[in-house]
Parts: structure tokens; C-alpha cells; sequence
């Protein structure tokens, strides 16, 4: 047996291969071969150490840097890999798709379909191999394999020379079990919150404190056992005069962790005393090796512990554990406090709490609805641009931004309803009356302003009344918006980072010629005379800073209603309105 290292001459065209071998020769033990199928079978044998291809057969290429023996990396990945010929047999594969087929054996020669027989995620393309086919283009799949592991799988054709017949699949397989667990969990609990918000007045008003008290720990258990699969659930009240922590709700919790006394004190009473006298959420990573946490369940590992706020007053805590260490994320600990908030919505509606009433209903949903529209309209914003630039791509990735844009939008109005049923049920709060101007409902209202004040302060104004209100920083991503989404009226700042009024007032005219368009300025010289140049295009209002309320509404009423009715404020006049504080000249 020669010593010599081996290379592979890989040639139809058997006088080059002879030819090349023959220069070689003494240097280099030469194998030849006149096809695929010879020279994946001599590669397999394993010892090549260099290929020489005389025909630009980059099909032999891909597939033989698939191969560990051949100096290839793939066999090294985190992801499985595999090359599967025209009938989807394993031609070879690397060891991590072994382990994540879990089949015993050698899998080269065995049908794609012996290796994951397994069930296609809803929503998942059920023929990904035919979709490759189809279109000459890598297709993606998602399946669920056993009771509680996911694969993500893409199929990759790999055509001949010349590219037009496909003679080999490259399959990459990838563990994506934490990632779908995860997201279905962060999905789940805001289900859960929406649900357990969702308990008629008329239906408790006949119930006693004690079924009232049982009904919502029915609710929250089904919401936080069965549905999210805690493995621990624990609920405690603030008496805010003796500062003492209450159990209201124990699941899975150790006798002697249920019957312990907490107090609201950030030392010597644990996770839950911490969380509820700081109002601080606190995520325990290990509770091994966390000062704070004291054994709650058997076999605890990690905690997530948020508090129950309601307008700004600290009610209580609610508190999750795991047997996994690190099993709770930064994300999980956000969506949980959006469930404490329905948690703290639900025991004031039951009459549960002895802390101060909020005076109005109104402005805790104004708080709540402040707090989340920012990181709301951020993700709309980008999740629009990403859409508006990936257009004609992937269908599927294409549905997904307009699903993501969807949720985003629904996400304040959803806070907006929750508001509407919260407002008659804020139980010893004596509400003022607040006027409501019914041609604002349901009406959609798009801000463009760099200042984060002014786009507070038109949601403040607007969403008490039911009026939808998107936000966007710059010009740019007003037109953009304008141009993919339904809004009733435009309020756009005549000084944008990135251009001036006016040319945001023209540019969303050319997509949207019927949109009403109001401008706001905050000076009294406009140097870009974007308003005089709107005006002549049709400009029919402008707003000046601060805003005046009444003033505010009754312009954006009328906007959002296309100027059908004739509504009377001060400071109207023929043409233009000027509507707002009158700002000193500069």
C-alpha cells in the first residue's frame, strides 16, 4: 500500500484525468474518478487529501467539503447536517444530526423519513424537499418531534454544473425547542392576563367576599398552572399599615414557605419582601448562590418575582419558581409584569385591597398606555420598514412583519378596552365625569415629532377618548407609515430631523391625497415657511405648542371626520385654523 497522500481527480474526461494523474505521480497517489457517484464513494472511504476538479463541478465541491475526511468543517456544527440524494437517502451526515434524529446506527443509505418522522408545526410547510424542488431555492419546515422537542429544518437544493438539474439535497436541522417553549410561554402569558381580566361586574355583584376570593384563584391558577405550566405559583397582599405580606394564592409552595410571615422590607425577608417594598421586579437566576431568596418550593432553582402596582401603589407580589436554574429571561420577567397588572386590575375589582383608590380610572390606563406606546410604535416603525424593504421576498417571513405589525397595533388598543371596562369599576373611587367626543372613537391618528413630550402628550389627550394614536420620530418614517397603514389624520412637527414640514406634508400627499395633514410648530417664524407653502396646497390647520386641550381636540375631531362638520373654536378664521397657545415672535 503506498504511503503517498491521496488526491482525488475527479474528470469525464478520462485522458485530462490520466493526464493529471501523470503529473502527479510520485508526489501523489491518485484516484480517479468518471462520476459523482464513484468519487462521493471514494471520499466516503475517507484518506483524500486534495481534489483536483477539471470540469468546474461545483456540486462535488459542496459536497465534499461536507466531509470530515476531506478537511470539511460541517461535521463540527451545532446544527445537524446532512447531503440527501434525489430519493432523500443519506448520503452523509454529521454527528449532530445523528443526536438529534435519536436513531441508532449508521444513517448513510436510510430515508430522510426514518430520521424524522415527526409532526409539521401549524403554519409550517409540510413538503419541503417538493418546495426546493419547485423552486430551486431553499424551503423551511418546523416540526415537533417526541412530546416537547422542536426542529427547524431547511432543505437546500444543490444542482449540477450549469444549474439547471438538481442532484443532491443539503438538509440543516436545528434545535429550536428553548426558543419555541420560550416564545409560547411569553405568548401564553399574555393570553392568560387578557383572560383573567375578563370577569364581568354584573356576574359578581351577588357573590360573597369568600367566592369572589375563590373565583380568582380558580382564574389565576388556570392561567398560570395549566396554561403557562408553572411549576409554583405565589400570591401575596400588602397591608400597607403593618407592612405585612398576606398569602393569598399557594401552589406547589412548601408548607413551612406558605405559613412563613414576610414583611415589605428589603432585608431578611427574601425575594418577596425585597420585590414588594422597592416595587423592584427581581429575577433569581440560581437560587444556590442568591443572598436574597429563601427556599420556597422543593427543589427550587430560580424565581421570578414581580410586584402587584396599582397607580403607583405597591398591592402585593406575585412570585413564579422553576426546577431549572436560569430558567426565567429578562423578556419573561417583562410579559410577567403585564400579568401582575391584570392580577392587581382583578383584586380591585373583587374589593380585595385596602390600598388607597385611585381617583380615576382614566389615568391609570393613560399610564399604562404612556408606558407601552414608545416601545410599541418603536417596533411598529421598524417592523414597517423591514416589511416596506423585504417586500417580494420569502411569503412566509413576509406574513410573519405583518403579523408582528398587527399584534403592535393591537397591543394599545387592547390596554384602551381594558380601560373602558376598568373606568366604572374603580371600587370607592368617586369618578369625575369625563367628556367624552364620540367622533374621536375608533379614529387612527399618526404623530410625527422628534420631541417624546409632544408624542406623550397627544396620546395623553386622544386615548382617553378612544382615538388610536401612532407615533413616529422623523419624516421619513411618517411617510412610510402613511403610505402602509389606514390613519384618519397626520399631526406632523414642521421642524423633522430629517426634512421639513412641508415636505413631509407633500410627500404623503403624493401616496395619500385625501389624508388630512395638520402641522405643528412651537415658534412663531417658521424659516422653512413650510406653512405658507402647505397652505397653498391645501393646508387646513395648524397647531402650536403647547397645545391648548380643548383647542386640540376639536381641530383633530374635525380632521378625523375629513372636515364634514362644522365645528366652532377659538381662534378659527377663514382658510387655515390656527389652533393652540399664540407663541411669542422670534
Amino acid at each position: 500500500m503506498s504511503n503517498l497522500p491521496k488526491i482525488l481527480i475527479f474528470s469525464r474526461d478520462g485522458a485530462s484525468a490520466k493526464a493529471i494523474a501523470g503529473a502527479v505521480d510520485g508526489r501523489f497517489e491518485a484516484v480517479q474518478a468518471d462520476s459523482m457517484e464513484r468519487a462521493l464513494e471514494q471520499l466516503r472511504l475517507g484518506g483524500i487529501e486534495g481534489l483536483c476538479l477539471l470540469e468546474g463541478n461545483s456540486d462535488l465541491l459542496s459536497a465534499a467539503s461536507l466531509l470530515p475526511d476531506s478537511g470539511g468543517i460541517l461535521a463540527q456544527l451545532d446544527d445537524g447536517v446532512a447531503l440527501l440524494d434525489l430519493n432523500l437517502r443519506v448520503v452523509w451526515c454529521n454527528r449532530r444530526l445523528q443526536e438529534l434524529s435519536g436513531v441508532e446506527g449508521a444513517l448513510v443509505g436510510r430515508l430522510y423519513s426514518d430520521l424524522f418522522d415527526s409532526s409539521v408545526l401549524p403554519g409550517s410547510d409540510p413538503t419541503p424537499f417538493h418546495t426546493a424542488m419547485e423552486t430551486r431555492v431553499s424551503a423551511r419546515t418546523q416540526l415537533r418531534k417526541g412530546e416537547n422537542k422542536y426542529l427547524q429544518v431547511h432543505a437546500t437544493p444543490v444542482t449540477r454544473a450549469g444549474g439547471s438539474e438538481i442532484a443532491h439535497f443539503v438538509v440543516m436541522v436545528r434545535d429550536i425547542t428553548s426558543d419555541t417553549l420560550r416564545q409560547r410561554k411569553l405568548s401564553a402569558i399574555f393570553k392568560a392576563g387578557l383572560e383573567l381580566g375578563d370577569m364581568a361586574p354584573e356576574d359578581l355583584h351577588e357573590m360573597s367576599v369568600e367566592n369572589r376570593v375563590d373565583l380568582l384563584k380558580m382564574q389565576i391558577v388556570n392561567c398560570t398552572e395549566g396554561v403557562l405550566q408553572y411549576e409554583t405559583v405565589e400570591i401575596r397582599l400588602l397591608d400597607a399599615a403593618t407592612k405585612v405580606l398576606h398569602p393569598l394564592l399557594n401552589v406547589g409552595m412548601l408548607p413551612e414557605a406558605a405559613a412563613r410571615v414576610l414583611m415589605a422590607l428589603p432585608e431578611g425577608n427574601g425575594v418577596t419582601g425585597f420585590v414588594a417594598s422597592t416595587g423592584q421586579s427581581y429575577l433569581c437566576a440560581d437560587s444556590d448562590h442568591d443572598p436574597r431568596y429563601i427556599k420556597g418550593a422543593a427543589g427550587a432553582r430560580s424565581s421570578l418575582t414581580v410586584p402587584l402596582k396599582w397607580h403607583d401603589h405597591i398591592l402585593g407580589t406575585f412570585n413564579v419558581e422553576s426546577r431549572q436554574p436560569g430558567a426565567f429571561s429578562q423578556q419573561d420577567l417583562q410579559f410577567l409584569e403585564l400579568f401582575g397588572l391584570e392580577v392587581a386590575v382583578a383584586l380591585n375589582r373583587l374589593n380585595l385591597l385596602t390600598a388607597e383608590r385611585i381617583s380615576t380610572a382614566a389615568e391609570n390606563v393613560g399610564r399604562i398606555l404612556c408606558g407601552v406606546a414608545q416601545p410599541v410604535d418603536d417596533v411598529l416603525n421598524d417592523a414597517a420598514w423591514i416589511l416596506d424593504k423585504y417586500i417580494g421576498h420569502d411569503p412566509e417571513v413576509v406574513q410573519r412583519l405583518q403579523q408582528i405589525l398587527k399584534h403592535a397595533r393591537d397591543i394599545k388598543q387592547c390596554i384602551q378596552r381594558k380601560g373602558e371596562e376598568i373606568a366604572p369599576l374603580a371600587a370607592g373611587a368617586a369618578l369625575p365625569a369625563i367628556a367624552q367626543r364620540s367622533r374621536l372613537k375608533g379614529k387612527r391618528v399618526l404623530v410625527a415629532d422628534n420631541d417624546l413630550e409632544i408624542r406623550q402628550k397627544s396620546l395623553e389627550l386622544l386615548a382617553p377618548h378612544g382615538c388610536v394614536v401612532e407615533t413616529v420620530h422623523d419624516g421619513a418614517e411618517a411617510i412610510l407609515m402613511a403610505r402602509m397603514f389606514g390613519y384618519d389624520a397626520v399631526l406632523v412637527d414642521i421642524r423633522l430631523p430629517d426634512m421639513t414640514g412641508f415636505e413631509c406634508f407633500r410627500r404623503v400627499r403624493e401616496s395619500r391625497p385625501d389624508l388630512p395633514i395638520i402641522l405643528m410648530t412651537g415658534y412663531g417664524y417658521d424659516p422653512g415657511h413650510s406653512i405658507v407653502k402647505a397652505r397653498e396646497q391645501g393646508l387646513k390647520a395648524v397647531l402650536y405648542k403647547p397645545f391648548r386641550q380643548e383647542m386640540f381636540l376639536a381641530e383633530v375631531e374635525k380632521a378625523v371626520n375629513g372636515y364634514g362638520a362644522k365645528i366652532v373654536n377659538q381662534g378659527e378664521s377663514a382658510g387655515t385654523t390656527a389652533v393652540g397657545t399664540t407663541p411669542q415672535s422670534t
